[in-house]
């Protein structure tokens, strides 16, 4: 008799319900291997960016999307929309601060994103970012290379685990105290460089990581035409000679993550700046050769207005807060588990409600951090629930895949990103991980 072929699935499934490290990454080379095999490739965007920084495309936005929960089950709807509309510029993500509550470390969620691929046949380059790689500006204050070495230390495990896409979030260090425009951008264009330096040093053979840079806090006031040249007459400045810079830049235009809840629980109508983004775009293509302006925090703007970002020409698109506000308000989520996941956070978050604050707005601003505590209790719903979640939601995919004009691209990709494969071996001597890289069979 011969072996019985595996089941992605359940590699996929005991991946995310094991609680011990080393088992989740033995399941994830397994993915990873039979990944490779079927013609799936973790890739890097950075050439495909560099390309349309030249201007030899446009027209279009990449839409990254951050998965905060049922992600095995989410990427496989985002893999079907892709296949359905001959696409393959987009991201998957996922944040600094959404890997600790939502409890998904970078190797469950790279291999749950690839184990998807394989379960819908997808095939070809694979883009998984690290997003908002932030520093807290009060500890780099007190201690700005503990601080730093701690971004180092994700950012490498981000990387052995496929995210070949990295965001730096400096911005949090932007001083609008100081007089000078370049003197408040200093600390950002700084850091930015020297984290720069740090992935380039560490990225596999043969992988350029596409590396994204931030001016403007988002939630804050909005980005300019002068902080943009700012952060990059630093930032290049700064940049060691010879080594390769970002290939992006995100601005603040606006938004606000999460959108800005009224006290019946619905989000209030955001005014965005696609002027700005139009302006700040062109300048980051035509000065510094850069994809374009990132717009964050957008997934809860009304649904009139995406189809702006292509035609202001915005590079990339960062897509979250509704996707898990669907789950919660689907009507296949069970009542009883809505229920007692909004208990738990009446008790568990309470020091977060604000005076004046309606249950409402408490519930949908701390609901993000049920995700990780409830993620057994989502996972283990039946596969008949977590599958009408995920076509409802799949809908909603196919909605910004076409408004965002991210269709029929695949052929465009195939010329400017180079398939790559991986292999991580440890050195007997250390335990520090060793990559090389081959190319696609």
């Amino acid at each position: 008799m011969g072996r019985r072929p595996l089941d992605i699935e359940i590699i996929a499934k005991d991946l995310i319900l094991s609680d011990d490290l080393a088992r989740k990454k033995i399941l994830a080379k397994k993915i990873f291997d039979i990944a490779y095999k079927n013609g799936i490739y973790p890739s890097s965007i950075h050439q495909f960016y560099l390309a349309r920084g030249r201007g030899e495309f446009g027209g279009f936005t990449v839409p990254a999307i951050n998965l905060r929960s049922l992600t095995y089950d989410l990427a496989k709807a985002i893999f079907r929309v892709a296949k359905r509309n001959n696409a393959s510029a987009f991201i998957f993500e996922l944040a600094k601060s959404e890997m600790g509550y939502t409890a998904q470390p970078p190797i469950e969620y790279g291999a749950c994103v690839l184990a998807a691929a394989i379960k819908e046949e997808y095939r070809g380059p694979v883009f998984i970012q690290g997003d908002h790689f932030q520093l807290n500006a009060k500890k780099f204050k007190e201690n700005p290379e503990q601080e730093l070495e701690g971004l180092k230390a994700l950012i490498a495990e981000s990387i052995e685990s496929g995210f070949y896409n990295i965001d730096i979030d400096s911005s949090t260090l932007v001083d609008l105290s100081k007089p000078e425009i370049k003197q408040q951008q200093y600390n950002n264009y700084e850091v930015c460089a020297k984290l720069t330096q740090f992935i380039r040093q560490i990225q596999p053979r043969g992988v350029e990581v596409s590396v994204g840079g931030e001016i403007g806090e988002v939630g804050s006031i909005n980005s300019t035409a002068e902080d943009l040249r700012a952060f990059m007459q630093g930032y290049l400045e700064r940049l060691r000679k010879g080594r390769t810079g970002i290939s992006k830049i995100s601005v603040q235009t606006g938004t606000s993550h999460g959108g800005v809840v009224l006290p019946d629980g619905t989000v209030a109508q955001v005014k965005l700046d696609f002027q700005t983004l139009k302006n700040l775009s062109e300048i980051a293509r035509k000065e510094y050769n850069l994809a374009g302006a990132v717009q964050h925090g957008a997934s809860t703007l009304p649904a009139e207005a995406f189809h702006k970002f292509a035609e202001c020409e915005t590079a990339e698109v960062h897509l979250a807060t509704e996707f898990q506000n669907m789950i919660y308000e689907s009507r296949h989520l069970p009542v009883e588990l809505r229920t007692k996941i909004y208990d738990w956070l009446k008790v568990n978050s309470a020091s977060e409600r604000k005076e004046g604050e309606t249950e409402e707005q408490f519930i949908y601003k701390t609901r993000k951090k049920a995700l990780g505590p409830f993620k057994r209790e989502i996972m283990g719903l039946a596969n008949e629930i977590r599958d009408e979640i995920a076509k409802e939601i799949e809908e909603k995919f196919e909605f910004l895949f076409k408004q965002l004009n991210a269709i029929n691209n695949k052929e465009l990709v195939a010329k400017f990103v180079t398939l790559k494969r991986v292999i991580i071996r440890k050195r007997e001597e250390k335990t520090a991980v060793v990559h090389t890289a081959e190319g696609a069979d």
